[in-house]
């Protein structure tokens, strides 16, 4: 069972509860939705969820359905209560009220894999995804709803208008794939933007190092529109580039990861 849009307010009023802007926060009210982001997901019995901001449980009752352990986590003291007694029915479900943003992530999720399920308000999608992916190498796997144009950055090729410097971080650890499109009218309340889904798989990465690696990318994307050997005049050497095989006159969105970690490798020899 999950939440028609009658439902959600209800639940809503009957706890004297509103949608908080300053959480982003848009509750999805149609069940072919969660279930349709359930499937995608890939869980089953025996699996272990993680689920981000789940508000008043409509995925987390659609994951609840795949009989894998779900640990739904809550920031808003308001919605966590009332969670908790909407899943009472799930033995395979557990709330906790903690923000994404500063989880212990050790203590919650201990030593085994997790896969990542989330519908993402846009303050918070590509820094919980980057804090993620930087420092959680337990969460294997990740399958987020955001803004559209936050998932067509997250998926970007280079030489495209989405294409940053959160691509090539995501690029580093995994690969990113949209793997489907949600309207507006889905949520409430409802948004004024159209969302999508993006899966994002972990790979083994290259050897370069990352801290290096990010603040030669984000240094140049900074300054996105300049030549590399303007943006990056101060930490990379023309002979640098030569070693690396960029051209100093590229701009950041021409180079693929693979190019970037070869700048990365040589600032560093």
């Amino acid at each position: 069972m999950t939440h028609s849009r009658p439902r959600i307010r209800e639940l809503l009023d009957e706890r004297h509860l509103s949608p908080r802007r300053d959480l982003g926060q848009n509750f999805v009210a149609d069940a072919n939705t969660v279930r349709r982001i359930a499937h995608l997901a890939r869980v089953g019995p025996g699996d272990r969820v993680v689920e981000i901001g789940a508000g008043l449980g409509s995925l987390t009752l659609a994951l609840a359905e795949t009989r894998a352990d779900v640990l739904a986590v809550e920031v808003d003291r308001g919605l966590a209560a009332a969670l908790r007694t909407i899943v009472a029915e799930h033995p395979n479900v557990r709330v906790i009220e903690a923000d994404a943003m500063t989880l212990d992530w050790d203590s919650v999720i201990g030593p085994d894999p997790v896969v990542l399920v989330a519908n993402l308000p846009y303050n918070v999608a590509t820094p919980l995804v980057a804090d993620v992916l930087d420092g959680v190498g337990r969460v294997e796997r990740l399958l987020v709803m955001v803004q559209r144009e936050v998932a067509e950055r997250f998926a970007a090729a280079p030489r495209t208008a989405a294409y940053g410097a959160v691509s090539v971080k995501i690029a580093y650890w995994a690969s990113a794939r949209i793997v489907g499109f949600v309207p507006a009218s889905v949520f409430v309340p409802r948004p004024n933007v159209e969302s999508a889904i993006v899966e994002i798989v972990r790979h083994e990465p290259p050897a370069t190092d990352p801290t290096l690696l990010f603040t030669l990318v984000r240094t140049a994307f900074n300054q996105r529109r300049k030549m590399l050997r303007r943006s990056l005049s101060e930490v990379v050497t023309p002979a640098q580039f030569a070693v690396a095989g960029i051209e100093p006159t590229a701009r950041p969105e021409e180079l693929d990861v693979t190019a970037w970690c070869a700048l990365a490798e040589a600032v560093a020899a």
